[in-house]
């Protein structure tokens, strides 16, 4: 009896009080825009203000790309890095720079123009 008891009190020292504290499901997170800083928060603004693409990341079909009727490609800078697959099974992309004012020709024929658009 006096072993079992010595065990009980060993076992009993060897447990260790473990509290844990209950998550409250009750309260909401809050808005993602409270939250939010720097680029986030500027894109999360313009998405609310109905602009989903804000950077101007978005792929442009390609029109006919003629040199009187150019591919029209907007940017706030005077220069941008553009992106041509030339043919539809094309494994890689055409990287060229545009500058304002200037059409200029993809290898594959097709001509690019940078057009004025304000900043957001």
């Amino acid at each position: 009896m006096a072993s079992m008891c010595g065990r009980m009190a060993l076992c009993a020292a060897a447990r260790r009080n473990v509290t844990y504290t209950p998550v409250r499901f009750c309260k909401m997170m809050n808005d993602p825009l409270e939250h939010a800083t720097g680029i986030e928060k500027r894109e999360l603004l313009a998405k609310a203000a109905g602009n989903d693409n804000p950077f101007d990341m978005k792929v442009f079909k390609r029109g006919a790309g003629t040199k009187e009727n150019p591919n029209l490609i907007p940017s706030a800078f005077e220069a941008r890095i553009v992106g041509c697959i030339c043919e539809e099974d094309q494994t890689y992309v055409q990287w060229m720079w545009l500058q304002k004012g200037s059409p200029k020709r993809c290898e594959c024929g097709h001509w690019f123009k940078l057009v004025e658009k304000a900043p957001v």
